[in-house]
């Protein structure tokens, strides 16, 4: 059987409720890509050029910090990412996450929460991120998806 892990990062909740609702209804592990340094609302102010995620997102090399690791990825053959969009792509942290493991012959399902913006880049940044990885085609979820839709969309890949 697959053993699958639901990985995400969520500056607000919205992720992180989504993200606990699919691992529930696949029987999935959770890991939470939690950065080093919080984000505070003036971090997350995307209107202020000056804020931390804004200077982060500008700059394709950011790589912030996150305070623990999956204890063993080789367990996995499976791993679904969620993320909030940022900038029409997956936030920085996430990059960090990927290239923080050995990720080849492992399967990566990105998936989102935003309120109208898609996937954007992140597919393409995924493949050439963890270019030994399969990855397959993610998805942006509204923050109020049931448990039902994240099982159906979820079962495609497990």
């Amino acid at each position: 059987m697959t053993k699958v892990l639901v990985s995400y990062f969520s500056a607000s909740g919205v992720t992180a409720k989504l993200a606990e609702d699919l691992a529930k209804a696949i029987g999935a592990d959770v890991f939470e890509i939690e950065p080093e340094e919080k984000y505070t609302d003036a971090d997350l102010d995307w209107r202020d050029k000056t804020s931390r995620s804004s200077v982060e997102m500008s700059d394709r090399s950011s790589r912030p910090a996150i305070k623990t690791s999956v204890e063993d990825i080789s367990k996995y053959d499976t791993i679904f990412v969620g993320f909030p969009i940022w900038w029409y792509r997956e936030p920085s942290i996430i990059d960090t996450f990927l290239e923080a493991y050995d990720l080849s012959g492992k399967t990566l399902i990105p998936f989102a929460t935003s309120g109208s913006s898609g996937l954007g880049e992140s597919s393409d940044n995924f493949k050439a991120l963890a270019p030994s990885a399969v990855i397959k085609d993610g998805k942006r979820f509204p923050s109020n998806a049931s448990e039902a839709d994240l099982k159906a969309w979820a079962e495609l890949f497990i």
